[in-house]
């Protein structure tokens, strides 16, 4: 029988092969573990902001969704602090294990790092999930303000002999305030701000007649969608908003303009993907359930779940528009 001169050095190789092997199979077993009877306990899920308000109570019905689906309680947990800073840091450093999310905004994802020094990175940090929905915001203007279109209203403040007021709800860094300041600059207009501690007591002093026009959530402006003493001039999004039909964009007269706010769930970077495309997957089909859709509109949330990629790309895509929005608006960034 003819010697195989090869077979030691074949044999070599292949131990060698197995040996290099080794590590990649330790990452294999190791996702698997993780993602093998996963949840086998409560998942947590982290909102930045206090209990009440539109973010919170979104996650909140996201989260009484995923507890029904997956078997295992999500809580919610109000973890405030910083801008919302404290929570979203909190899940940037947590175990990337499917048992700590966030509930994220376009605050904390792209507003949030152009004006504080952030402890993490929107983009390295975090697995997006899916985007809930997004919410536009409605340019609010006093009755007694001639003006029933954006272009009246424009030509309005342009004829006044000093800038006329507006009311900046949430202070110099709030969605509202800088959506004014990317609508300002776009009607190339001069107003002045003044300051509130949030959209409702600035909508509550323009049916007053105290200030003539602010921006606010969809869901305070379609409260006041009959209230005789003011008129919804105009949407933020790029398109109308389905809980205000008759009420136009601004893009209908400043072709491209779009401006809204957002929510969605992130995970800590590394989380497996078995984990995230379970949770995305039922979020979305929560999004073609007509009870949950009824719930998001009743809370002012358009649905527009597409999955981690989508989401991916738009977080990408919202950072420098609001990094934009944040210069135009004067905002001076914290050191």
């Amino acid at each position: 029988m003819k010697n195989d001169i090869c077979a030691p050095r074949r044999r070599f190789l292949g131990a060698s092969l197995a040996t290099l092997a080794l590590p990649f199979i330790g990452r294999s077993a190791l996702a698997q573990g993780q993602t093998a009877g996963w949840p086998d306990r409560p998942i947590k899920l982290l909102v930045p902001f206090a209990a009440g308000g539109n973010i919170d109570i979104t996650g909140r019905l996201v989260a009484s969704r995923l507890s029904e689906v997956l078997g295992q309680q999500m809580v919610v947990e109000n973890r405030v602090g910083g801008s919302g800073v404290v929570a979203t840091e909190a899940v940037a450093r947590s175990a990337p294990d499917g048992y700590t999310l966030l509930w994220a905004s376009t605050n904390v994802m792209a507003i949030v790092p152009h004006i504080v020094k952030a402890p993490y990175d929107s983009l390295k940090d975090f697995t997006p999930i899916t985007e809930l929905g997004t919410s536009p915001q409605v340019l609010v203007i006093n009755s007694k303000v001639p003006a029933k279109t954006v272009a009246e209203f424009v030509a309005y403040v342009k004829s006044q002999p000093a800038p006329i007021a507006y009311g900046g709800g949430g202070g110099a860094g709030s969605a509202s305030n800088l959506i004014m300041s990317l609508f300002l600059h776009r009607a190339q207009l001069k107003m002045t701000s003044v300051s509130y501690r949030g959209t409702a007591p600035a909508l509550q002093d323009v049916i007053a007649g105290h200030i003539p026009v602010t921006f606010v959530p969809i869901l305070e402006a379609h409260a006041q969608r009959t209230n005789p003493n003011v008129r919804l001039l105009a949407v933020s999004s790029a398109k109308r908003a389905t809980p205000l039909p008759d009420v136009p964009s601004i893009s209908e007269t400043y072709q491209g303009f779009g401006a809204v706010s957002w929510t969605g769930m992130l995970a800590p970077a590394g989380t497996p993907k078995a984990i995230v495309d379970r949770l995305s997957s039922e979020i979305i089909k929560a999004t073609k359930d007509p009870k949950f859709v009824s719930q998001l509109s009743d809370n002012g949330i358009e649905p527009a779940a597409e999955g981690p990629e989508k989401f991916a790309e738009l977080i990408a895509s919202e950072i420098p528009v609001w990094g934009e929005a944040v210069k135009i608006a004067g905002v001076k960034a914290q050191k």
